[in-house]
């Protein structure tokens, strides 16, 4: 196993495995135990947990739902449990002989065993002066962009609140800079993330990144082209002798499942409020454990720093409270679908008795619950978005600034790459979903981020209703069908649009 950041060892297994199934099981039962005592035990006695686990995930909504407190609780128990489960696996002596594991909490405030420095780069370009949204080729600003909003509003690709947010930004250009904010990317090159739109619009942005040549040539190149400062961890030994790109692109970056205290100093020692904004993503298991060191992470700058805010972009392929008004745009888009739709529907549903193309809800819902949930992604993709949401919750509550918004489903490398998601994105639009370009993403979504920071965020009654707050969820709150029903038509729709 390597060291960092990683799963507890089963104490009933006699090999010590690192079960991520097992951990999956226990943290949502822990979550729900003091509001459901039933949904905690049908987690835990789960068989089928890698099939089965959107129903348990969607419990840990709807336990929530009567109760802003309740849903608060199933927050921290939550994070308590994922606390609980995790540990730091030591790097081996130099005999090779394993060290005990240490509790997760120890990071928060063992001393780092290194130093990183920073080494900065200025970009060589001019800092937007208006706010441009790249969308299909073109760039749309003033009416152009302003129609554009209200066509996805109509549309239901987007909350209402997106199109008065991006209003704002457009209206206030000076917004751009984040004058006095760093920004904190955790997963500088992921698609998703805010660093080249930041950098367009004269932001200082601190990346980290796995050290990584062929990602920071990338980031690196990124940052000249544009107008912002970027500034990067370098082992401390190694900064001196940095000058040019092509050596600081073979010495930049830092390991967070390994160096959490090390990182958490650096980003400490940086000018500016810190915004320390998760971006990052792995396959399967990684995913959680770097979720949690990211978790650990926000707490030890937080603590030391409690002016910093905290920042995450949700997926919308999870389980979310919708308002009144998104259920009465899927049920008006329910009665009004085509003769053809009518006809296909009714013997799909008796076929698959129930399981295709039903409605996304009931006609009274008020308010309803969205599952998106995509069951080829796994229970550890989804453990560790909701570890993220969990802590935006809890941050909040204590008073907390936490930036927290819905993205649209968007073409990445990272999904794309399944060939079945791939599949269902090119057959979605026939259902009402629009997926989006990465450029058109990251850029919407690092506006919404910069309004946050800038203007604030509205107070809500119940925590739910924060994270429907500007919620461009690319139309799944708001289509006919209830999503999951609808996922496998799309797929074959896709793979048949391929191959004509």
């Amino acid at each position: 196993m390597t060291h960092g950041v990683s799963f507890a060892a089963q104490s009933e297994d006699p090999a010590g495995q690192r079960s991520t199934t097992a951990a999956g099981r226990r943290i949502v039962a822990e979550a729900l135990r003091a509001v459901d005592p039933a949904g905690a035990r049908a987690a835990e006695q789960e068989t089928a947990w890698r099939s089965r686990y959107p129903l348990h995930f969607r419990r840990l909504v709807e336990a929530g739902l009567a109760d802003p407190d309740a849903w608060r609780r199933i927050a921290s128990h939550g994070l308590d449990a994922v606390h609980a489960a995790m540990v730091v696996v030591p790097e081996a002596d130099a005999t090779g002989e394993p060290a005990p594991d240490l509790p997760l909490d120890s990071l928060l405030d063992v001393p780092a065993g290194h130093r990183l420095e920073t080494v900065e780069v200025r970009g060589e370009g001019e800092a937007e002066t208006e706010f441009g949204l790249p969308y299909r080729g073109k760039t749309l600003r003033g009416s152009a962009l302003r129609a554009q909003l209200a066509d996805w509003t109509d549309r239901g690709i987007i909350e209402p609140s997106v199109a008065d947010i991006i209003g704002e930004v457009a209206a206030h250009p000076e917004w751009l800079r984040l004058d006095g904010r760093t920004m904190v990317v955790l997963g500088a090159g992921a698609e998703m993330g805010p660093l080249r739109p930041l950098l367009h619009w004269g932001a200082t942005v601190a990346a980290l990144d796995l050290p990584r040549s062929s990602v920071w040539e990338r980031v690196l190149r990124t940052a000249r082209a544009e107008a912002g400062r970027l500034l990067v961890p370098v082992e401390g030994s190694k900064a001196a002798a940095v000058e040019d790109d092509p050596p600081l692109a073979g010495v930049a970056g830092a390991d967070l499942l390994a160096e959490v205290p090390a990182v958490a100093d650096w980003i400490l020692g940086l000018e500016g409020r810190p915004v320390v904004g998760n971006y990052l993503y792995a396959d399967g298991a990684t995913h959680v454990r770097v979720s949690v060191a990211a978790d650990v992470l926000a707490q030890r700058v937080s603590r030391a720093r409690p002016e910093t805010a905290l920042a995450f972009l949700a997926t919308p392929t999870d389980v979310f409270v919708v308002p009144r008004e998104a259920v009465e745009h899927a049920n008006r888009a329910y009665a009004d679908r085509s003769r053809t739709g009518k006809l296909v529907g009714r013997p799909l549903r008796w076929a698959s008795r129930g399981r295709l193309l039903h409605r996304a809800y009931a006609p009274a819902a008020d308010p309803g619950i969205a599952d998106s949930l995509v069951p080829v992604q796994g229970p550890n993709y989804a453990l560790a978005k909701r570890i993220q949401r969990w802590r935006a919750t809890v941050a909040r509550q204590e008073g907390q600034e936490v930036c927290f918004h819905i993205a649209p489903s968007t073409r990445t490398r990272s999904v794309v790459k399944s060939r079945a998601l791939a599949a269902a994105f090119a057959g979605a639009p026939r259902f009402g979903v629009e997926v989006f370009e990465p450029e058109t993403s990251n850029t919407l979504m690092a506006a919404l981020l910069v309004h946050d920071l800038v203007a604030g965020t509205p107070q809500h009654e119940h925590p739910w209703q924060d994270e429907a707050y500007g919620a461009a969820h690319g139309g799944l709150w708001r289509v006919a069908y209830e999503p999951r029903s609808a996922l496998g038509l799309a797929a074959v729709l896709g793979y048949a649009g391929a191959r004509g």
